[in-house]
């Protein structure tokens, strides 16, 4: 399975543009899945009752590319749904299918647990042969959350990580692959946000020992997963079968 993300400059507060950034930077690209940063719609902005979509407009814009490019679509978005706001991940199948995660861990720090509500539910998505778990940026600190009761094969991370944190967000992305045996594929937003911090390129697909396997051109991120290769790995290296047994409270 071929996953490409896209190094996003998100235009504040602006969906319209942004979809329309989005569609220029894809047009060429033919893969399995494409990835989109967290809040790609808006940037990661707390005037959730300004930028989060109460007519599905995210949803509908991937949906629109996932049935174009017959490919996966998955990124996060706010949304306000029943009176409440969230984060929201979505991953679009172009047969329609449609799964979302709700953000668990809301960054405190900078208020987001006081604009949005946070998720109940750990979700895995099925696609092309892979068991995929949705995660969205802050969730990276949390490895409890993310622990692989071998239920999922790949971790995908959508983010709005700044420049000042980056280097705990890349450890972390490895250790995430490397404990969990699981490929991890961590896309970071780019540029300038409304609130002026700046975001590096510092997207990576780390393979299940840690070795990045990431492609880059451009704006462009890329990676292979190869199932079989993972399979290999985890038959040699069976350290999943000696993990603790626990439960989680949500």
């Amino acid at each position: 399975m071929k996953i490409t993300g896209l190094n996003l400059d998100i235009i504040w507060k602006n969906k319209t543009a942004n979809f329309e950034l989005i569609e220029r930077e894809l047009q060429d690209q033919e893969v399995d899945l494409f990835l989109l940063p967290e809040m790609f719609s808006s940037g990661f902005c707390m005037d959730a009752s300004e930028v989060s979509d109460r007519n599905q407009e995210s949803l509908e814009f991937l949906k629109k590319m996932s049935e174009e490019k017959n490919a996966a679509f998955c990124g996060s978005a706010p949304v306000e749904d029943g009176g409440k706001f969230y984060n929201r991940m979505y991953f679009v199948q172009p047969n329609s299918q449609v799964d979302f995660y709700d953000k668990r861990h809301l960054f405190s720090f900078s208020g987001e647990d006081k604009v949005y509500t946070p998720g109940k539910e750990r979700v895995i998505v099925n696609y092309k042969g892979f068991r995929i778990l949705l995660q969205v940026c802050y969730d990276l600190r949390f490895p409890v959350f993310a622990r692989n009761n071998n239920d999922y094969d790949a971790i995908l991370y959508v983010a709005n990580w700044p420049e000042k944190r980056v280097g705990a967000w890349e450890h972390l992305l490895k250790a995430r692959a490397i404990e969990n045996l699981s490929f991890v594929f961590g896309l970071n937003r780019i540029g300038t946000d409304g609130n002026n911090l700046l975001y590096q390129e510092s997207s990576h697909c780390f393979f299940a020992d840690g070795k990045e396997i990431t492609q880059k051109q451009g704006n462009i991120v890329s990676a292979e997963l190869n199932m079989e290769e993972l399979k290999d790995f985890r038959n040699h290296f069976q350290f999943l079968n000696d993990r603790d047994s626990f439960s989680i409270e949500l």
